[in-house]
């Protein structure tokens, strides 16, 4: 029988890796050889390099880097590469369409979930039940922490993230084995509680008691949203009690009828139980079961084994792939590359006993590979996003580089200037992936010295046309063009030499405030922007082609979102695509107006998102023979666009800008109050890097929802800073504050690190909020207003230290040269404002 059409079915599928975990950073604790070997210490040092998985999966990492065969070798060819380029290399090899990620595992120097979602066009996030317990007892409460209390606070959060989340996970093996009782009783939970309490923080849960309670909860919230559990099971680290981490313990769950339709998930084959786990499969309707782990820590005797035993009961749409990455992007190299040779190794001799026809065998392979899981986990993927017509190459470096040629011609760098402009320069593809990924594009000083006026170095920037800077792309933000069949885009940082930063580059700027941020107060920015632009139309006039906006309307007008469905549908196809949350759009108050509010996320990330929303919508409206301006004031005598910004702190993943009880007079922490106070302290001159241009000041008036005046309010829309309590927060909590003094002629990375650098001054100072203005600043007596003008904001930047400290002398001359420029140009050309709509 020939098989060639079941192997190339199995290279082509698009993996559904359904249990992995985060990516650590090049710098951290965490040891590369945990990548080979789930032992530790001197187990690991010693012993694992002469296991045959250890031999074999070094050298196979080896052959794909094309590196010396041995653990040094790849270990320095991942630190000359970087993290971005081998996990790049890593995942276009592994070709993987979807990646689930438990984030609960700690791990030095982890990366967020956003990190991931360059290297696979999906990702979701399963969330550790045991870890987010320890999250909230390790928060303090008035009082301390009760039973009653710790319930109303899990199950809040669960039910707060579920509609957010794939699916739940528990690792109650490793702490108290599987035998799981579902009825535990209250004074056996608080006992349970009290005990985890008396070891006090952080805390980590190893009463049986307290976490049967807990996956009981959990359960009843799974049961709600329909959201499956998956269970640790089988062998894993040296700390867990491996017989009991039997599945058959779980007899007593899985006969509880009021949790009969949980659908509950075996991870890593159960090994050695795996004929433990394909009966269970078989005559439990809930039952569903994952190879990760087991492929490829296993000799290949052992992987096939396993899986075969997985096969011999259970049901093929019962079982499921994953790789159980972790760390290191070569984790999931290695288990998508052991799978796809273990499956058909044990499909092809399924064929030959006869159990399987061959279609029957290439339907299981895609099935096992990716259908079962996209249909299990309801997510929308692609299976067959890595197919070709062409055979694929069992080579993964030439997989690499004919997936790219195939499927884009045009690499777009692209990065912003001082002025809050979009540029770009385009390179082929194949020079992309030989050259430029990692020598960058040479690019002039006098980029990052340009007005909105003109393509020349403004005088007092300090910047010329002598001297060249590299844009090395980050390749954690290519993306494929919605818009423009293919082409892909992809942000640069801006190096004087490959790795070696240049100091006028506003994405490092960012990075630079961010990191003090850390590593000063262990605390993450979140940033969500609104996006409020115009859309116009052209019309002749008089022999002169003029920009109009398409309609009058008034606000929400639902016969002006008629007029645009096809264009705003099709833009929330393109952000969609680019995996970017759109939470709502509506028509706003101006002539033409529309507004579109993203999701939040960490920042950078939200600022990269920014930038790809306004190239859809940009080219969107243009594909329609529209044109789409975010300018701050397109008519002097209507309303205004602006960028607003809501910002919130985060830690260990957690919102710490909203009070965690009801000591708090105004709904925000004591870390959220002095952070928001620092913003507060230095608005005037966070002007100059959010309302960057002349006409960015005729938006900011009174009475416009813009804010004006310097001042705080809840819920205070003519408040320039605004606290908020979205759906689903406690009543008199805030999760977050608006930035309404934002436009989108600001950089949004530069405006990020001025609002992050004036809440490091916050927080430095301990600095106290004012009370809060809770009726028109317009009509409250002496409140200072906000500059009123470019130049009053630029003055208040020169007398301003803490941002010059923060984000760097030299970058602060660039700015303050291009904000001079600005003024002065349009101070003598006062219709010039009229031609920023083919800018902004």
């Amino acid at each position: 029988m020939e098989f060639s059409e079941l192997r190339e079915a199995i290279e082509k599928v698009g993996l559904v890796d359904a249990h992995a975990h985060n990516i650590v950073a090049l710098d951290s604790s965490f040891s590369f050889i945990n990548a080979f070997t789930e032992a530790t210490g001197t187990a690991a040092l010693s012993f694992a390099p002469h296991s045959l998985s250890f031999k074999r999966n070094v050298r196979e990492i080896a052959e794909l880097y094309g590196c010396e065969n041995s653990l040094k070798g790849v270990e320095e060819y991942r630190r000359s590469s970087g993290l971005e380029s081998s996990s790049l290399k890593c995942f276009e090899a592994a070709r993987i369409s979807a990646i689930l990620i438990d984030d609960g595992l700690k791990l030095d120097e982890k990366l967020g979930i956003e990190w991931h979602r360059s290297l696979a066009p999906f990702v979701g996030r399963i969330l550790r039940i045991e870890t987010l317990a320890e999250e909230i007892l390790d928060s303090e409460i008035p009082d301390g922490w009760t039973l009653d209390k710790f319930t109303e606070a899990f199950v809040r959060k669960l039910k707060s993230v579920a509609d957010k989340i794939v699916g739940l996970k528990s690792i109650a093996a490793y702490r108290s084995g599987l035998e799981i009782n579902t009825n535990v009783a209250r004074k056996d939970a608080e006992k349970g509680l009290t005990e985890v309490l008396r070891d006090g923080n952080p805390t980590r849960i190893a009463n049986k008691s307290f976490i049967d309670y807990i996956f009981t909860l959990s359960l009843e919230v799974s049961l709600s949203f329909d959201l499956p559990m998956q269970i640790h099971t089988g062998f894993g680290d040296k700390d867990l009690d491996l017989r009991l981490s039997n599945p058959l313990h779980l007899r007593m769950l899985l006969d509880d009828e009021r949790f009969s339709k949980c659908r509950v998930v075996l991870l890593h084959a159960s090994y050695p139980f795996s004929k433990e786990a394909s009966y269970l499969a078989s005559v439990y309707p809930q039952v569903y079961l994952d190879f990760g782990l087991a492929v490829p820590k296993l000799s290949v005797h052992g992987m096939i084994s396993s899986v075969n035993e997985l096969l011999e009961l259970a049901p093929i749409k019962k079982v499921m792939f994953s790789t159980d990455g972790y760390a290191f992007p070569e984790t999931y190299y290695l288990g998508a590359k052991k799978a796809r040779e273990c499956l058909f190794s044990v499909l092809r001799d399924a064929c030959i006993d006869g159990d399987l026809t061959l279609a029957e065998a290439i339907e299981a392979a895609k099935d096992i590979f990716a259908l079962n899981a996209i249909k299990f986990y309801k997510i929308n993927v692609d299976a067959n996003a890595f197919s070709s017509k062409d055979t694929v190459s069992v080579n993964p470096v030439k997989i690499e580089s004919r997936a790219l040629e195939n499927s884009s011609s045009l690499v777009r760098v692209m990065w912003v200037d001082t002025s809050g402009q979009h540029r770009c320069r385009a390179v082929p593809v194949k020079r992309f992936s030989d050259i430029v990924r990692k020598n960058g594009v040479g690019l002039t000083h006098a980029s990052m010295g340009m007005s909105s006026a003109a393509d020349s170095p403004s005088d007092e920037t300090g910047l010329t046309g002598v001297g060249e800077i590299r844009l090395i792309p980050d390749v954690t933000t290519r993306k494929k063009i919605p818009w423009m069949e293919r082409q892909e885009m992809v942000l640069a940082d801006m190096h004087l030499r490959p790795g070696e930063p240049w100091e006028y580059c506003p994405r490092e700027a960012l990075r630079r405030v961010l990191k003090v941020l850390k590593d000063e107060f262990d605390l993450v920015m979140d940033a969500g922007f609104e996006n409020e632009f115009v859309l116009l139309k052209s019309v002749s006039w008089e022999g002169k082609e003029e920009w109009v906006p398409i309609d009058s309307a008034p606000y929400c007008s639902t016969a002006s979102f008629d007029l645009v469905s096809p264009i705003l549908d099709e833009i929330v196809g393109a952000l969609h695509s680019l995996d970017i949350t759109v939470e709502q759009l509506h028509a706003e108050s101006g002539k033409g107006q529309f507004e579109l509010a993203m999701g939040h996320t960490t920042c950078p990330l939200s600022a990269d998102n920014l930038i790809y929303t306004r190239e859809v919508i940009r080219a969107i409206a243009r594909k329609h023979g529209l044109l789409a301006t975010f300018v701050p004031k397109l008519a002097l005598d209507d309303i205004g666009s602006g960028s607003h910004v809501h910002i919130s702190l985060l830690r260990n993943g957690e919102n710490v800008f909203m009070a965690s009880g009801g000591s708090s007079k105004h709904g925000i922490s004591s870390i959220g109050e002095e952070f928001m106070a620092g913003v507060l302290h230095h608005l005037p001159s966070i002007l100059a890097f959010t309302a960057p241009i002349p006409n960015s000041y005729d938006r900011i008036q009174p009475n416009t929802w813009s804010g004006a005046y310097q001042c705080w309010g809840k819920e205070n829309r003519e408040a320039p800073l605004r606290t908020a309590c979205p759906p689903g927060i406690i009543d008199g909590l805030v999760s977050n504050f608006e930035i309404k003094s934002f436009d989108a002629c600001a950089n949004p990375y530069l405006g990020l690190a001025a609002i992050g650098a004036a809440g490091i001054d916050g927080l430095r100072k301990h600095l106290r909020l004012p009370e809060p203005i809770d009726k028109n600043p317009s009509l409250c007596a002496n409140l200072p207003r906000l500059p009123q003008s470019l130049p009053e904001s630029l003055e208040a930047l020169k007398k301003d230290s803490v941002l010059e400290d923060l984000i760097g002398e030299k970058l602060l001359v660039a700015i303050k040269g291009v904000r001079k420029a600005e003024i002065d140009y349009y101070s003598q050309n006062k219709e010039a404002y009229k031609q920023l709509i083919h800018r902004y």
